[in-house]
């Protein structure tokens, strides 16, 4: 079967009562008929569930709906993004290891390896979106032990060859661990691409509703069970009401991702060119510069559109203020559109030298286009540009 049609297939052994749609799960632990079926898997001698920290059959069914859509061996679910990127570090990197991360990626993760992963004796550093392959191949070291790359980038929409990036982790026998958050496997699939793990906030499109938080990370077998063993002793387990949320989600993702592309296309076309926008990028407007890059690897352009308000900070501020329908909310991937400010908001732990560096300058404006009719959305956005 084609993986959209699995994603909305794979379900939970019904019950007695033969529901169609999964039950949830909301128990904390599962018994046992006997003592030995009880040390079984305690034992991990089976795939008994043992206590929802570890395992529940709601988070099973979500995750198994991203590992068909990505074409990954295995995944485990947590209780957001971050989590799940802070487990694919913790699990798998040690003291005197070195991450190489892109430098445009989301405030948090920038926290994570910046802040906290050298309080545990990893190294890391940080290499521009737009390196050339020479660069990349600079810039492994003996003991660089995994890359990461965000693609699209968040806010900045920066678009990065991960089969290119893949060859060289291949080469130097190096963890390519992607974030997919901003693509979807709906609009991209990196595991076919090179990379060996991939992750996901589902709060985002995965969701697609802004209700739920959630995480996952998904790849090669060997390393989700490392990751699984540190995320079971470590606590950031998915609540099974979040992960049966979340797996209904899935079965309209791949419609919902058409309708948010379109939109999105739609308005850059019609904002390109506004007198009162110093810069736009989208990933489908031949006018990005790595176009040619997410032809390649994406299905469609997403559903974030990105531009600088002329004028800065000030007009940045009076662009917002002026939305009428547009929400002004930390959160993307909504049926509703949304409207941030990447430099007071998400980025403001960055330094501004930082920021300029990835280009999120003071009037950067990032867009997380809904599903409302494209027309109410444009007009919104043009009246607000008006007052600038």
């Amino acid at each position: 079967m084609n993986p959209i049609t699995k994603a909305i297939r794979i379900q939970t052994e019904k019950t007695n009562e033969m529901e169609h749609s999964t039950p949830m799960f909301l128990t904390s632990s599962f018994c046992f008929d006997n003592a030995e079926e009880m040390r079984a898997a305690f034992a991990d001698e089976n795939d008994d569930n043992i206590y929802s920290r570890f395992s529940n059959p709601n988070v099973k069914e979500f995750t198994d709906k991203i590992v068909a859509l990505e074409g990954a061996e295995s995944g485990y679910a947590t209780a957001s993004g971050m989590s799940a990127i802070f487990g694919s570090f913790m699990a798998l990197l040690k003291k005197g290891d070195h991450l190489l991360s892109c430098n445009a990626i989301f405030g948090s993760t920038h926290t994570i390896i910046s802040k906290y992963l050298p309080k545990y004796g990893i190294e890391e550093s940080y290499i521009p979106v737009n390196a050339t392959e020479a660069e990349w191949e600079a810039a492994i070291k003996p003991n660089t032990k995994m890359i990461y790359l965000e693609t699209p980038t968040n806010p900045g929409l920066d678009i990065i060859d991960i089969e290119l990036i893949g060859k060289i982790a291949k080469k130097h026998h190096v963890i390519l661990n992607v974030d997919n958050c901003f693509a979807t496997p709906i609009i991209q699939t990196p595991i076919a691409l090179g990379a060996d793990l991939v992750v996901h906030s589902a709060t985002k499109w995965l969701d697609g509703q802004g209700r739920v938080l959630g995480g996952v990370v998904v790849g090669k077998k060997e390393l989700i069970k490392e990751i699984y063993l540190f995320c079971r002793s470590t606590g950031p387990a998915l609540s099974p009401f979040n992960a049966w949320v979340l797996s209904k989600s899935i079965e309209t993702l791949d419609v919902r991702m058409e309708r948010h592309a379109s939109n999105a296309l739609f308005i850059a076309e019609q904002l390109t060119n506004h007198p009162k926008i110093e810069v736009l990028k989208y990933p489908f407007l031949p006018t990005h510069p790595q176009y040619n890059i997410a032809k390649k690897q994406m299905k469609n352009g997403g559903g974030v559109v990105c531009f600088e308000v002329k004028g800065g900070l000030e007009n940045g501020r009076n662009f917002l203020n002026s939305l009428k329908m547009l929400s002004l909310t930390a959160n993307l991937g909504d049926t509703r559109s949304i409207a941030s400010h990447p430099a007071s908001t998400t980025h403001a732990k960055l330094t501004e030298a930082e920021r300029l560096a990835v280009n999120i300058t003071p009037g950067l404006i990032r867009i997380s286009i809904g599903l409302e009719h494209k027309d109410d959305i444009l007009n919104d956005i043009l009246q607000a540009l008006d007052k600038c």
